[in-house]
């Protein structure tokens, strides 16, 4: 019988650690070819987006999708999972929460791997719901000491940084400015919706590693062409989605001045296969576009800690 949890069935078992090892994993799989995805589809009326990812974990026994619509209401997320032997219907999973969870999860396991071991200080953009999971997700991943964040809207930030800093144990604090984000920071994070460069690529330092997780839409730009031509290495989750909606890289891409073949899958670095961050002084960049197989492999975990917690419940299916 298919098990339908709710989100707060999810929020009850989900851990950062729970969502990078899931992450880690589709990424893994997608490199070592046991994996499947599909870069996002969308159906747009005037009111109403549909967006859907869809992908197949073979390995790890899944194949689903995750669909999801946007609108001045609201954004509603669902998981559906089958079988990928059977194809029958497992689970159906609400999935805000799991999407912010896995989203930032993406960009732990890209600091993990790509960033300095000993960074100390990150600066992040954006202090909304997708933030949250970014700068749980790097507290996790390296022994940072300071993140330094910054956002139009101070009285948000202020409550953004005092929750987070009791959440990782970290100090959490609003950045004065932009230049005050970057200036100093090992690790950076864009997490927003801007439509145009949130920063001056002359202010990286040697050594920063970035991880954009915002520009999924080629209408959106957090990241300016100086800062990208400063990046020694450019890894994406996978070629296709970037190349399909990465707004960071598509105009230096159309102008010639980025090769396809210059972008480095994370799953790539995972399994050995490339190098990674060469040395200390290289600025390394992630550009984080989501993918329906990191979403599979999420809820498989969720599935099973909510199934041995005996949460959820059964879907009537005929």
């Amino acid at each position: 019988m298919a098990i339908f949890l709710s989100e707060n069935d999810v929020k009850q078992v989900l851990t950062v650690d729970m969502a990078m090892a899931g992450v880690e994993s589709a990424h893994r799989d997608l490199a070592l070819g046991q994996a499947l995805d599909t870069p996002r589809q969308r159906s747009r009326l005037p009111q109403t987006v549909l967006h859907i990812l869809q992908g197949a974990l073979p390995a790890q026994g899944v194949i689903g999708y995750k669909a999801y619509t946007s609108n001045r209401s609201g954004n509603r997320f669902l998981v559906h999972l089958f079988d990928a032997g059977s194809g029958e219907l497992k689970a159906v999973i609400e999935a805000d929460y799991l999407g912010m969870m896995r989203t930032g999860a993406a960009s732990g396991v890209a600091a993990r791997w790509l960033a300095r071991p000993d960074a100390t200080v990150a600066g992040v953009f954006g202090s909304g719901w997708q933030a949250e999971g970014h700068v749980r997700a790097i507290c996790a991943a390296l022994p940072l000491e300071l993140v330094k964040v910054w956002a139009r809207d101070a009285d948000k930030l202020r409550d953004f940084c005092a929750r987070l800093s009791e959440q990782t144990g970290r100090r959490v604090v609003p950045a004065a400015d932009a230049e005050d984000a970057v200036r100093e920071a090992d690790l950076l994070g864009t997490v927003t919706t801007a439509a145009k460069p949130l920063f001056d690529g002359d202010w990286l330092q040697p050594g920063t590693h970035i991880n954009a997780a915002g520009s999924n839409a080629l209408i959106r730009q957090e990241l300016s062409e100086a800062a990208i031509r400063r990046c020694g290495l450019i890894t994406v989750d996978a070629v296709p989605t970037a190349l399909a909606e990465a707004g960071d890289l598509l105009p230096l891409l159309e102008k010639g001045r980025l090769q396809a073949r210059q972008l480095v899958e994370l799953g790539e670095i995972i399994v050995g296969r490339h190098p990674g961050r060469s040395d200390a002084e290289q600025i390394s960049l992630f550009e984080s576009q989501g993918m329906a197989i990191q979403d599979l492999a999420v809820a498989v975990r969720v599935l099973a800690a909510a199934s041995e917690q005996g949460l959820g419940r059964e879907i009537p299916m005929q």
